[in-house]
C-alpha cells in the first residue's frame, strides 16, 4: 500500500522536523507500507544551491515541488498551496497512492484535503506543533492577533475534515479535544528513538579536552537550536550562582565541596550572540563553551562527554503543549536529564525517577538541581538506569510503526471517499 507523505522539508536539512520525518518514514516502511515523499516549496528555500527534482534518501523516493515566487502575505501562501496541490494531484494519479499523510504546518494539509477528495483517498493529518504558536515565539505573529486566530481556525477546520489526526504528544491532543475535535479521531504517535541507531558510546577524554573542560569538571550540556523559549539564558544565570572554584583535591562530587560546573552549548541559532554577551556580563564566559553545530553522527559522543543534559525551557504555550526529542535521546544514551517542569517535559520526565525537574524560570532551583546531581553520582546512575528502561519500553520507532498501522486502518474506516 503506497502512502504519500507530504512534508514541509526533509533531509539533507538536518533539524528536528527532518529527523523525525526520516524516522516516521522508516517506521512506516518497516510496518509494511510503501512511503513516497513530496516536500513543499519551502524545502528549496532552506537548501543552499540547486535542488534536484527528486532523490532517494534511505532508499525512499523524495519528490521536490520546486520554488515559487511571491513575497506578499497571503499571495505567497496561496502560491505555495497551489504548487503543492498541482504536484500532489499528479503524483496521486501517477503513483497509485492509497492514502495521503500530510505533516504540519497547516499549509500542507489544506491542498492535501482537496486532492484527496477529488481522488477518493483518505487523509491523515499529523501535527507536530501549532504553527501559530511557533510564530509567536519567533516574533512574526502576535498571540491571539488576527493572523494567529485565522491560522488557528484553519488548523481546527483541517482537523475536522481529515479522516484521522496524529499528534506527537498529549498536550496537543488535549488542546484539539478542547476545540471540539472528537477524541477518538486523534492518535498520539510520540517522539521516539531507534535503539539500533542511537547506541551509547564510551566517553572520549579528547572531546572534553577539545572543549577545554577537565575530567574533574561537572559538565552540563545543551544540544539543539538556540531559540528564546529554550531558556538558555536561565542556565547562564544558574551557572553564575555556581561560580565558586574547586576546593581541596578538586573532586567534583565529594560531600560538601562545591563542584566546578561547566556548561557546553552545542548547536546555534538566533540567540547565539545574545547568549555570548550575557555570559560575559554575568562573568561566566570562561565557564561556558559554545561548541557550534555538530553532525548527527557525533551526537552520541557529545552526550557521553556531558555529565547531564539541561533543558531549561521557558513556560509558554508552545513548550507547555509540545514534547521535545532531546530528553529521550539523553535517556537512550545514558545521560541524566535536568529539565524545567513545563508540560512538554512532564510528559517525558518523571521527577526523581527518570530525571530531575525544576520550576520553570527559576535559576536558583536549576542551580540546586545541578549541584545535587553533581554531588551524588549514585543518584545520577539510578536516573540513567530508570530512564533507559522507560524509553526502551515506551518510546521506540518500532512501537510507533505499529501505531501508524492502526491510524491508517482507522482513516480508511472513517473515510467515505474510498472505493
Amino acid at each position: 500500500m503506497k502512502i504519500l507523505h507530504l512534508l514541509d522539508h526533509s533531509l539533507p536539512i538536518s533539524d528536528g522536523y527532518a529527523m523525525r520525518s526520516r524516522k516516521v518514514l522508516a517506521a512506516v516502511r518497516d510496518a509494511g507500507f510503501e512511503p513516497l515523499v513530496l516536500t513543499s516549496p519551502k524545502h528549496e528555500q532552506y537548501v543552499p544551491g540547486p535542488v534536484p527534482p527528486e532523490d532517494r534518501i534511505d532508499g525512499i523516493r523524495h519528490v521536490r515541488s520546486g520554488k515559487v515566487g511571491g513575497r506578499l502575505p497571503v499571495v505567497k501562501e496561496r502560491a505555495l498551496m497551489d504548487r503543492i496541490r498541482a504536484r500532489l494531484a499528479s503524483l496521486v494519479r501517477q503513483e497509485g497512492v492509497r492514502l495521503i499523510h500530510a505533516h504540519s504546518p497547516v499549509l500542507n494539509v489544506l491542498p492535501a484535503l482537496r486532492v484527496a477528495r477529488q481522488n477518493r483517498v483518505p487523509v491523515v493529518y499529523e501535527i507536530r506543533a501549532f504553527w501559530e504558536d511557533a510564530a509567536v515565539d519567533q516574533g512574526t505573529h502576535r498571540e491571539w492577533g488576527l493572523r494567529y486566530r485565522v491560522i488557528r481556525a484553519l488548523e481546527t477546520r483541517a482537523c475536522r475534515r481529515a479522516d484521522a489526526v496524529v499528534t506527537i504528544c498529549e498536550g496537543l491532543r488535549e488542546d484539539l479535544v478542547a476545540r471540539g475535535i472528537p477524541a477518538e479521531k486523534i492518535t498520539v504517535v510520540p517522539n521516539a528513538v531507534d535503539p539500533d541507531e542511537l547506541r551509547p558510546v564510551a566517553r572520549d577524554p579528547a572531546l572534553r579536552a577539545r572543549w577545554g573542560v577537565g575530567e574533574a569538571d561537572f559538565v552540563v550540556g545543551f544540544i539543539g537550536s538556540f531559540y528564546h523559549y529554550e531558556g538558555l539564558d536561565l542556565l547562564l544565570h544558574a551557572l553564575a550562582r555556581l561560580t565558586t572554584a574547586v576546593t581541596g583535591d578538586g573532586s567534583r562530587v565529594t560531600g560538601g565541596k562545591r563542584p566546578h560546573v561547566r556548561a557546553v552549548f552545542i548547536g546555534g541559532g538566533q540567540e547565539d550572540e545574545r547568549l555570548r554577551a550575557l555570559a560575559r556580563d554575568l562573568g561566566v564566559a570562561d565557564r561556558v563553551v559554545f561548541a557550534g553545530r555538530i553532525p548527527h553522527t557525533e551526537v552520541p559522543a557529545a552526550y557521553a562527554a556531558c555529565d547531564a543534559l539541561v533543558l531549561p525551557r521557558k513556560s509558554i504555550r508552545l513548550t507547555e503543549l509540545v514534547t521535545p526529542l532531546k530528553p529521550l535521546e539523553a535517556m537512550a544514551l545514558n545521560t541524566p536529564v535536568i529539565a524545567s517542569d513545563v508540560g512538554g517535559h512532564r510528559e517525558l520526565v518523571r521527577d526523581g525517577e527518570t530525571g530531575l525537574l525544576f520550576p520553570a524560570g527559576d535559576p536558583k532551583a536549576l542551580a540546586d538541581r545541578i549541584l545535587a546531581l553533581a554531588r551524588d553520582p549514585d543518584r545520577a546512575a539510578r536516573l540513567v538506569k530508570q530512564g533507559k528502561r522507560w524509553v526502551l519500553a515506551e518510546r521506540t520507532w518500532r512501537r510507533n510503526g505499529e501505531i501508524y498501522r492502526g491510524v491508517y486502518g482507522k482513516s480508511w474506516e472513517a473515510s467515505p471517499h474510498d472505493s
